[in-house]
């Protein structure tokens, strides 16, 4: 009887660790990577355009800017929010992205959040990539995601890629299309 309340006992702490512990987030986040698949890419004649490149953002400086800067050029789009464990465990991804397509792909990580908790969380992550604030109510080209939320777009203004849902982004299928929509 002893030895079955300690299994018990054991067996209850650990699935506790799973939600008052660092170990259990760090669990979730890699679960969800390891069951991310890859997204789908939009068949070409299928593809909606953006109707304009209109949307005031801020940028990780706080200061405004326009999203039109980003006309006839590939873009990537992230919603993420730190306390959002989806979202969040797609970053790392992103950042190896960001490292080797910042220089020919225009990557906006968006959150609405306050900027403290967004930067306390992106120098615990080590990530490097630009942090884009959303102004609430400040209409978009494109329906504004819950976080998780992800768009490719290429340069003509056309949404390649869009998900709504936790992806493994750095795959095969996605490198091989930014090199194709970076060429064309």
């Amino acid at each position: 009887m002893k030895r079955k309340t300690a299994y018990t006992l054991v067996l209850i702490i650990f699935i506790l660790s799973f939600f008052i512990t660092p170990v259990g987030y760090w669990s979730k986040v890699w679960l969800t990577q390891l069951f991310a698949t890859s997204p789908e890419i939009d068949d070409e004649g299928n593809r909606e355009k953006l109707p304009h490149y209109d949307w005031r953002l801020k940028d990780a400086n706080w200061d405004y800017f326009n999203f039109e800067e980003s006309k006839d050029k590939v873009v990537f789009i992230h919603f993420w929010a730190s306390w959002h464990l989806p979202s969040s465990s797609e970053l790392s991804d992103i950042q190896e992205l960001y490292t080797a397509y910042n220089n020919q792909v225009d990557f906006y990580v968006v959150t609405n959040e306050e900027r403290s908790p967004v930067e306390e969380f992106m120098k615990d992550n080590k990530f490097t990539f630009p942090i884009t604030y959303r102004i609430v109510g400040e209409p978009s080209p494109f329906e504004i995601p819950d976080p998780s939320g992800t768009y490719i777009i290429d340069k003509s203004g056309e949404i390649v890629v869009k998900s709504f849902k936790a992806k493994d982004w750095n795959n095969d299928k996605i490198t091989n299309l930014l090199d194709d929509l970076v060429t064309q």
